[in-house]
């Protein structure tokens, strides 16, 4: 069946599985699944461990295994981390589709959760194929227009040459960069990951195979939400501290 979905918003169930009401059980979740990486539990394992004590949905076990993270992780992710201001002048990477989907996600209305180490993810996947929805060309704009305020150096766009569309993606980015006349690099890679783990800069992005191997990373994900998308559906996941 082809896909026609216009949006990259919410599924229906999110409404009640990510209602207010049930945000201590998914917190608790995420304390107790990072608890156990940080003692080294392997991950499939200790989220089946966790997700059947709370008696949760595939759907709300995935946000819990992409907002947890080891203490380990959390304190390398923290020690590299470049606030969006300080990147001026400094080579920034951008995970194309990492970030794109996100923005896109919190314009839609889709829920927009609050990692434990801070980054903003979302459950979109694009299934090997991106789909252009009706989000997309102002969630371009918007990062367009935020990285030129943010002056740096140079900007190489990577996206994922396997997956379908990649190269209209490109095309489309390219034609919205020469209007904003900002100089990008934009890379079609078979593992752009890769290329980001070893960057010689400043990696944007939220992906945290990424971000426990690059050299420097910075939060332009949740950067641009808190400032372009104020009535995005922000989930916190993890407990104030006391």
């Amino acid at each position: 069946m082809p896909d026609k979905r216009r949006h990259r918003g919410a599924h229906p169930d999110d409404a009640r599985l990510f209602a207010e009401a049930r945000r201590p059980a998914l917190q608790l979740a995420v304390e107790e699944y990072s608890w156990l990486l940080t003692r080294d539990y392997a991950e499939d394992s200790a989220l089946a461990l966790v997700g059947n004590r709370h008696d949760l949905t595939e759907r709300q076990r995935m946000a819990v295994r992409r907002t947890a993270c080891s203490d380990q992780a959390m304190q390398r992710r923290q020690a590299k981390l470049i606030p969006p201001p300080r990147c001026r002048r400094r080579r920034l990477g951008i995970d194309g589709y990492n970030l794109l989907i996100t923005v896109e996600s919190a314009l839609s209305g889709g829920p927009i959760f609050l990692a434990r180490d801070g980054c903003y993810r979302d459950l979109a996947s694009i299934h090997g194929t991106y789909r252009k929805v009706e989000e997309t060309i102002p969630a371009l704009r918007i990062i367009v227009a935020r990285i030129a305020e943010l002056g740096p150096a140079a900007v190489h766009w990577y996206l994922d040459k396997p997956v379908s569309n990649s190269g209209r993606l490109k095309a489309l980015l390219a034609e919205i960069v020469e209007s904003a006349r900002e100089p990008w690099n934009i890379e079609l890679l078979d593992n752009p990951d890769l290329a980001l783990s070893k960057y010689d800069g400043v990696v944007a992005s939220s992906d945290s195979w990424i971000l426990d191997r690059c050299a420097a990373w910075t939060n332009l994900a949740a950067d641009i939400i808190d400032r372009h998308v104020p009535a995005a559906w922000r989930i916190p996941m993890t407990r104030p501290e006391p």
